[in-house]
């Protein structure tokens, strides 16, 4: 055997007439990467001198093989699009897609490499979008808890006490871990430059202005925001994914009033609390570096902390943690109530909501410490 096609094989190109006088490509032959081997640019001329023809009809099923060069060679010559009459096998059909699919992820990516000025203007676009979403959300809160106070029987404690309890009481350990290493590290730290000054006791002044004043409530925030933040947004999610909240608007129960409010309500609780046990857990660990560095006993480090560190801090590192668990929940909401019924935006908006409350936590953290610069301080 020499491997030499028979007459029968090689891919053909025919012009007929059927009997209503419709005029039909057939195509016959091998239209594979051995029948087309020299032959690819008479075929490719002839195709395209008939591609422009909209009357025309095109049949494939007289070709026997149909692989994937073969297949380019006819998308190249129909203009990289179908014909609108066109007799295809499964088989085929299959080829060709796939051919299609490629040239609309072409075109997809091409849409994304826009100008940097159009870029720069969708940004602001989008940030715009989220900021009137964010600001008609806390309008209904604000209505809501309106609402709720003029009619106290009508509060949701059970939703509240619920997320308290989910948001603050089940990040009790990572708190309680995260807070004591982070003591353990900023004591260790201060204490190797203390030593070098001969000032060792002033690391009660440096653990707990830093601790109750900025670190406890920050920590406590991220990680509420990374935890219970991303959990808020995808429980949301998937409320809209199973259309759950289609049938509590179609039940006309508020989502705001029963959804929103209590994690808003239950975060801006649960996070003074959970600053509170994370400045107590990073303390003792910072005593505790202390004792082992600088030989400073526990009890004389207790009995410092008071005169060290004015008790207007810990009410700013409450305040801090109020208004952080304010916006972890109306951000994590807003994000989750902008979910799309697909698994794709349920992703999305998920890593959204976590990234934009932690950067959120972050830039409120500089404005208060902007604004109470000269409060606490010594």
């Amino acid at each position: 055997m020499n491997g030499a096609l028979s007459a029968d094989s090689i891919p053909s190109f025919e012009l007929v007439t059927d009997a209503g006088g419709v005029r039909i490509a057939l195509l016959r032959g091998h239209w594979n990467l051995r029948g087309l081997a020299g032959a690819e640019q008479r075929l490719l001329r002839e195709l395209a001198a008939r591609a422009g023809d909209a009357g025309l009809a095109w049949n494939l099923t007289g070709i026997e093989t149909l692989d994937s060069a073969g297949g380019y060679l006819l998308w190249r010559a129909w203009g990289r699009r179908l014909p609108q009459q066109l007799a295809v096998r499964p088989d085929q059909q299959a080829i060709l897609a796939r051919w299609q699919d490629s040239e609309a992820l072409g075109d997809a990516a091409a849409r994304r490499r826009v100008p940097l000025l159009q870029r720069l203007q969708g940004m602001v676009a989008g940030a715009a979008d989220h900021v009137l979403g964010l600001t008609a959300l806390l309008g209904k809160l604000a209505w809501d808890f309106t609402h709720v106070v003029r009619h106290p029987g009508q509060i949701p404690w059970r939703e509240i006490s619920a997320t308290v309890h989910e948001t603050g009481g089940r990040a009790l350990g990572i708190t309680a871990l995260v807070g004591f290493l982070i003591g353990v590290v900023v004591s260790y730290l201060s204490s190797l430059q203390l030593q070098t000054l001969g000032a060792q006791i002033f690391i009660v002044n440096i653990l707990g202005l830093s601790i109750i004043r900025e670190l406890g409530p920050l920590l406590a925030a991220i990680l509420v925001a990374g935890r219970s933040g991303s959990a808020i947004t995808a429980r949301l999610g998937v409320m809209r994914v199973t259309q759950e909240l289609d049938a509590l608007a179609a039940l006309g129960i508020s989502h705001s009033l029963r959804l929103v409010l209590p994690k808003v309500v239950a975060l801006a609780v649960a996070l003074p609390l959970l600053t509170v046990w994370t400045d107590l857990i990073a303390l003792v660990g910072g005593a505790v570096s202390a004792y082992m560095e600088l030989d400073i006993g526990i009890y004389q480090f207790v009995q410092k902390l008071p005169g060290a560190v004015p008790v207007v801090n810990f009410m700013i590192g409450l305040g801090k943690g109020c208004v952080f668990g304010l916006l972890i929940g109306l951000i994590a909401c807003h994000f989750g109530l902008r979910i799309r019924p697909d698994t794709e935006s349920l992703g999305n908006e998920t890593t959204n909501s976590v990234v934009a409350s932690i950067t959120v936590v972050i830039l409120m953290d500089s404005l208060f410490a902007i604004m109470f610069r000269g409060v606490g301080l010594r």
